[in-house]
């Protein structure tokens, strides 16, 4: 039996034929030998015995077919040959590395390109061992893929760090397989070169916590240390102190210096002030000229005036610019812990916010300390509560309908119910103004319902005239987290038959406090499985960003207006934008862009890829009874300015 070459065509890699059968090959010989052999008479003249032709006749086709089969296996030698040099030169040109461990971890085999990541010599990693260059935080992991290997198991993955002998530290994912080389298991490993996709999320990971320009904490990162702090100090029985930082006269200089003028005097004012503190108290950066400090460890309340003071002189220091001085103060708000009540961060800092306004009002540059024995205010929240409950008894809360659109394709893709109270003394008031009272509260789940039964009757009346509609509706993550929701939610749906599931959207803030994340993962695949989707609602402010976003099975990710409103100016903000929309397509959301203003911003953004859009550049709120008209105009509109454009 033998091969022959099969012609190549074009740039396919050389394959070889089907073994030539005997009987084909001894067919071949016979041809070539009738074709270039005559028997030749003796000296004589006379003709060989007809035994001696015939034996001479096979011992010549004998010799044509072992030449023949000597020729088949030089060229299948040769097929192979080539095909063995293309395997090895695309082995070795692949983009990810290819390494083969034996059972106590030493590399068998490596392709080129694990050992240009590494920046060795290949003759470098054979017979060493692989886990030499996972660094030590990651050989746990290293271990935990390789043992089920050869255990058994048939394949793993994982990410590992390696540090390469040049000092390099090298992200990459490993993807494992047990296999059997001559009944000797080894592990088959994939390494993907993962390094700018790990830079690119720790950056994005840093935008969220740290604020860029002075490297300070931002607010979510500052409220959970802030809550360890408040933890801390329940066991030891310590005292800590809250201050709550806003410049006198900051806004004057960045208006009359420009932005950039404005940022360096914040750098060091923010530096100034983190060099005041003492090494256990910490500095962060809430927005705008606006921040928080921690004072940790404090014998009693009195202990703080010096800090504070020192906190005030830094803030005043002057910023040379241009050949001369510029120069901001500060007014402090104070709170303590503990207090007579119990609190938590989120309420510490809403006293020292508080407080700070009165260091406003008594003329700047100075302290004020919150009265933690007000009650007041919980007097006042409580009378609030009970008018809103009235309000929702009496009919007189309202829905407005935002429309959201498809810039690109000048479609109305839905709205957003947004809730207002018709206060029959103070006019309309907007959901600042009374929905923060029924956070945490019974009174959120009833407004939400009330809410969702509206969008749904509304999105019946429009179907009677002709108008299909999705309504997106927000949901109080208090309320997202009762053990009856998703079955009071199918009840609202069951009221409502006509109406599919999927023309209900529901929103929920990024910026509430979801206290179990797991919980609310739940609710929000059964909802799903009803064909209710869910959207991500001022993304980027929030708790957790990227925690969220990642257990959270949401379809729709809603950038918060703040980045958009100034990303034509800020480009802090269009990175993060970009970071958004980045982090949409990897988890295969839609994402939608708020506070559209004007068409500059409608603009970049399609130029970004975002297509969808709401803001009042595009239409604000309005009535129910309202929306057809303005759908039909917004569509001839669309339509004029696309022919103007053709």
């Amino acid at each position: 039996m033998s091969t022959i070459r099969q012609p190549q065509t074009h740039e396919t890699l050389p394959s070889l034929r089907p073994p030539v059968s005997t009987n084909v090959l001894r067919q071949r010989a016979q041809i070539e030998f009738n074709r270039t052999y005559k028997l030749q008479p003796q000296e004589d003249g006379e003709p060989l015995p007809q035994a001696a032709q015939k034996l001479l006749h096979e011992l010549q086709v004998h010799q044509i077919e072992l030449e023949m089969q000597n020729d088949e296996l030089r060229q299948a030698h040769e097929t192979l040959e080539h095909t063995r040099a293309r395997y090895f030169d695309l082995y070795d040109l692949a983009p990810v590395g290819y390494v083969t461990l034996a059972g106590s971890g030493r590399i068998l085999e490596a392709n080129l390109t694990v050992a240009t990541m590494l920046g060795v010599h290949r003759s470098a990693l054979v017979e060493h061992f692989l886990h030499s260059y996972v660094t030590a935080q990651y050989q746990q992991a290293f271990y935990l893929l390789q043992q089920p290997l050869l255990e058994g198991d048939s394949n793993r993955t994982c990410e590992v760090q390696l540090m390469c002998p040049d000092g390099r530290l090298l992200w990459v994912q490993l993807q494992a397989n047990h296999a059997s080389d001559n009944g000797t298991p080894v592990l088959r490993l994939v390494l993907s070169d993962i390094s700018q996709l790990k830079s690119a999320q720790q950056r994005l990971e840093y935008l969220a916590h740290y604020d860029d320009l002075t490297g300070l904490p931002k607010r979510q990162l500052k409220a959970d240390q802030l809550q360890q702090a408040i933890e801390k100090a329940r066991q030891s029985g310590g005292r800590l102190a809250v201050v709550y930082i806003d410049l006198d006269g900051f806004k004057r200089i960045n208006d009359q210096y420009g932005h950039d003028v404005g940022d360096k005097l914040l750098i060091a004012v923010a530096h100034q002030m983190q060099q005041a503190l003492r090494p256990g108290d910490s500095l962060a950066r809430l927005g705008g000229d606006e921040f928080v400090a921690v004072l940790n460890n404090l014998n009693d309340t009195s202990s703080c005036h010096m800090l504070l003071q020192r906190l005030l002189d830094a803030a005043a220091l002057p910023l040379e610019f241009e050949h001369q001085q510029l120069q901001v103060t500060a007014s402090l708000g104070v709170t303590f812990y503990p207090q007579a009540e119990e609190v938590g961060g989120d309420q510490m800092l809403r006293q020292a916010d508080q407080a700070m306004y009165q260091a406003k009002l008594v003329g700047k540059n100075s302290y004020h300390f919150f009265d933690a024995q007000q009650a007041q205010s919980v007097r006042d929240r409580h009378l609030d509560q009970q008018r809103l409950q009235h309000a929702l008894a009496q009919h007189e809360l309202v829905l407005y309908y935002q429309p959201k659109v498809n810039l690109r394709l000048g479609r109305v893709i839905g709205v957003e119910a947004l809730i207002r109270w018709q206060h029959p003394e103070r006019g309309l008031l907007a959901p600042a103004a009374f929905l923060p009272v029924s956070e945490d509260h019974p009174l959120a789940i009833h407004i939400g319902e009330w809410v969702m039964h509206q969008a749904l009757t509304q999105i019946e009346l429009w179907q009677a005239q002709g108008l299909e509609m999705v309504v997106s509706v927000n949901v109080d993550a208090y309320h997202l987290l009762q053990t009856d929701f998703v079955e009071r939610l199918k009840g609202l749906l069951a009221l409502h038959p006509t109406v599919q599931p999927w023309q209900l959207e529901l929103e929920i803030l990024e910026n509430s406090a979801l206290q179990d994340v797991g919980s609310a993962s739940q609710v929000i695949e059964e909802c799903q499985s009803l064909g209710i989707r869910f959207a991500l609602d001022d993304f980027g402010t929030g708790y957790s960003s990227l925690t969220y976003l990642k257990r959270l099975r949401v379809a729709i990710l809603k950038i918060d207006q703040s980045f958009v409103r100034d990303m034509l100016v800020d480009p802090d903000d269009l990175s993060i934008l970009e970071g958004i929309l980045g982090l949409g397509r990897a988890f295969h959301c839609e994402v939608i862009a708020e506070g559209v203003e004007t068409p500059a911003h409608g603009e970049l953004l399609l130029q970004l890829g975002c297509e969808l859009a709401q803001g009042y550049g595009i239409a604000r709120p309005m009535p129910a009874q309202a929306l057809p008209d303005w759908i039909t105009n917004w569509q001839q509109n669309m339509l004029l300015r696309q022919a103007l454009i053709a």
